[in-house]
């Protein structure tokens, strides 16, 4: 699931929930993705280790696609998403 960013699709959307914890994380990323269109990559920059597991699999639960999960820092991680489901 790991890419290189050069590899990634432009993202359309990015949301810093830097902060934030489960379950906090995956329901603000929902909102995010439900106001987005088919086929939009949503960016979430995340600090909460727990979620780099839970946000991605549970969008995949709502049909939503995880392109990546990357450590882009010594607490910091992003998830990029393609919203496939409405």
């Amino acid at each position: 699931m790991s890419q290189t960013h050069s590899a990634l699709p432009p993202c359309h959307r990015e949301i810093d929930l830097r902060g934030d914890v489960c379950p906090l994380t995956f329901a603000k990323t929902k909102i995010a993705l439900e106001e987005m269109a088919i086929g939009q990559v949503l960016k979430v920059l995340l600090d909460y280790e727990p979620a780099t597991r839970n946000v991605p699999r549970s969008a995949a639960m709502y049909g939503d696609e995880v392109l990546t999960v990357v450590q882009a820092g010594p607490a910091l991680w992003e998830v990029w998403i393609r919203k496939q489901a409405d």
